[in-house]
């Protein structure tokens, strides 16, 4: 349930926030504040991830590293691969592969367990985006006489 709260902003808080609305066409001051405070809660608590804008919206990302979806895709792809590797040898795969920090790769765990519908959401996403990229290379291709 959404309750509404009365927040004074210091005016160059103020001016902040209304910079960023601007650059955020849709996105009203209310709920800019609400998903800034929000994030800001969520990088206290998973202090190696933060969030960004970017051509597909705005994300979490780790600190100074890749999205945090892009990390956890790895993991569910290595799972997927090596379903008998223990927790650690599965860390250690997905570092050794994607050259993120075993420490990152496990703050992506943690993060991901903490928003599941988010993560699956963004992974979701880029596989269908993906599979009808390819489908539409195929179509392509069978019309070039390929």
């Amino acid at each position: 349930m959404v309750s509404p709260a009365s927040i004074r902003f210091d005016p160059a808080v103020a001016r902040r926030l209304s910079r960023f609305v601007a650059t955020h066409p849709g996105l009203s001051s209310s709920a800019a504040t609400n998903m800034l405070v929000d994030e800001a809660l969520r990088s206290q608590e998973h202090p190696l991830v933060v969030f960004r804008d970017g051509p597909a919206g705005r994300r979490a990302r780790l600190v100074g590293g890749p999205d945090v979806w892009e990390v956890a895709r790895a993991v569910r792809s290595a799972r997927a691969a090596e379903p008998d590797l223990e927790p650690a040898a599965l860390v250690e795969l997905v570092s050794d592969t994607s050259g993120v920090a075993p420490r990152l790769v496990y703050a992506v765990i943690d993060y991901w367990a903490a928003f599941p519908d988010e993560i699956d959401g963004w992974i979701d996403r880029v596989e269908a985006e993906a599979t009808e990229a390819e489908q539409r290379w195929r179509r392509e291709q069978a019309l070039l006489g390929r």
